[in-house]
């Protein structure tokens, strides 16, 4: 994942939140019921970034699945170096292996 687009992703999403709830607290009522205009910014805001930020959205997301699928080939490896060591160290492969907690239950 490219932290740069995952940080214009949040930075356009706290924007999307705190520009509707700085112009509410213009506001005199809404300025005693802050609570109520964090609800109103925080609705505002969703609805922008779902309408406004699908492509910042979409860049985080393919990084992310990048980065997942990355770290699903580095954990096969783990199982390619298991049978190599195994393959080359008898020894390693004559110990029996200690039982894990789940097969004890």
């Amino acid at each position: 994942m490219r932290a740069r687009s995952a940080f214009v992703y949040a930075l356009l999403r706290l924007l999307a939140f705190f520009v509707p709830f700085g112009v509410m607290m213009l506001f005199p009522v809404l300025r005693e019921q802050y609570w109520l205009a964090a609800i109103f910014a925080a609705l505002i805001g969703l609805s922008l970034s779902v309408l406004f930020l699908r492509r910042p959205l979409d860049e985080v997301s393919v990084g992310m699945a990048e980065r997942r699928e990355a770290r699903r080939r580095t954990d096969s490896d783990e199982a390619v170096e298991d049978a190599f060591r195994d393959e080359h160290d008898p020894d390693a492969a004559a110990t029996p292996q200690p039982a894990s907690d789940d097969s004890a239950r």
